[in-house]
């Protein structure tokens, strides 16, 4: 039997996923970072180790999301790939009919346009977070709510209030004000919801062509009052996978899978056990100044990069990379 590890880190969470031969999810992690990218790849091997047993073998890793490269370098992955490939991968294979993939995560969201399953289009929101996830976590927290009850607090709205969402900053104003004049909290969340769709919408979607089935993913695809938003503005039914919420580690190992390895560069799940950290300089060798990054485990560098001219840099052989 062939196992492969998808891992996707990202800036709010960590995902991981393994997949049998048969592409089932047969163990998954999903795990909030709080700055900590290294600790939280070392938690998520526990996990998955704590549910498949030690003689669990894997054929082939895969790393995506923003630290993808991070994550290859210290669990030692076959495959790099970005997260709109890994993304579109894990849904065409599980919908092949879809035509377009709103993908809401914790600090940034994307859009991904396909036509016959093929991508053909896409876009990422920019520096704003007021299309995040990140954006419900901190209006969440100003009101006093879990994030877990926020959508279920939207469906209860009756008068659902405009908040001014083109900015976070905008955002809080706006709802302290709502509070101030008195608005229930159940119509301030459901104004919050509604907010964050048309930034949505207006901005990582403006210009694009938005076709049914839509497939929504990432980790706010669990709030109910963001999927009713989105389907009451797009007018339609959104499709939501059974594993919204570790779709492009799943894309990850799909793709490691496709790539038919005779050996894996996996390190292995004791590395979760081993001392894993970075440290950082700056090379005055030239006029570059690069800021050099090394990756010790077990006080030992394994890996080195920033440097442009590749003075420290100790290539890792046989990863197959993506843009």
């Amino acid at each position: 039997m062939g196992h492969y590890l998808g891992i996707d880190v990202g800036s709010i969470t960590t995902k991981l996923v393994v997949l049998g031969q048969n592409d089932q999810v047969l163990a998954k992690s999903y795990i909030r970072n709080s700055g900590r990218p290294i600790e939280a790849i070392q938690q998520g091997m526990e996990e998955i180790l704590a549910q498949l047993g030690e003689s669990i073998s894997i054929n082939g890793v895969g790393t995506t999301g923003s630290a993808r490269y991070l994550a290859a370098y210290l669990v030692g992955a076959d495959l790099i790939k970005n997260e709109i490939t890994a993304h579109a991968i894990a849904v065409i294979d599980f919908f092949p009919e879809v035509k377009t993939i709103v993908e809401i995560g914790g600090q940034d969201s994307k859009v991904i346009v396909l036509r016959s399953g093929v991508v053909v289009d896409f876009a990422m929101n920019t520096v704003c977070a007021a299309g995040t996830g990140s954006f419900l976590d901190q209006q969440a927290a100003r009101l006093g709510i879990s994030i877990e009850a926020f959508g279920d607090l939207a469906l209860k709205a009756d008068h659902p209030v405009r908040i001014a969402g083109r900015c976070t900053v905008f955002a809080e104003t706006d709802m302290i004000h709502k509070q101030q004049i008195g608005h229930s909290v159940e119509d301030i969340v459901a104004g919050l919801c509604d907010s964050l769709v048309k930034n949505y919408l207006n901005n990582v979607c403006r210009g694009k062509e938005i076709l049914s089935p839509i497939v929504f993913q990432g980790g706010v695809a669990a709030n109910r009052g963001i999927q009713e938003a989105l389907e009451r503005e797009l007018e339609v039914s959104l499709v939501i996978p059974k594993h919204f919420d570790v779709m492009g580690a799943i894309g990850a190992a799909k793709l490691v899978k496709k790539a038919n390895l005779s050996k894996t560069q996996f390190r292995g799940f004791d590395l979760s056990r081993k001392s894993c950290s970075t440290r950082g300089f700056e090379c005055c060798e030239c006029g570059n100044q690069c800021e050099v990054i090394e990756l010790l485990v077990d006080h030992r560098v394994v890996a080195c990069w920033g440097d442009l001219c590749e003075r420290y840099r100790q290539t890792m052989n046989g990863i197959g990379h993506g843009a």
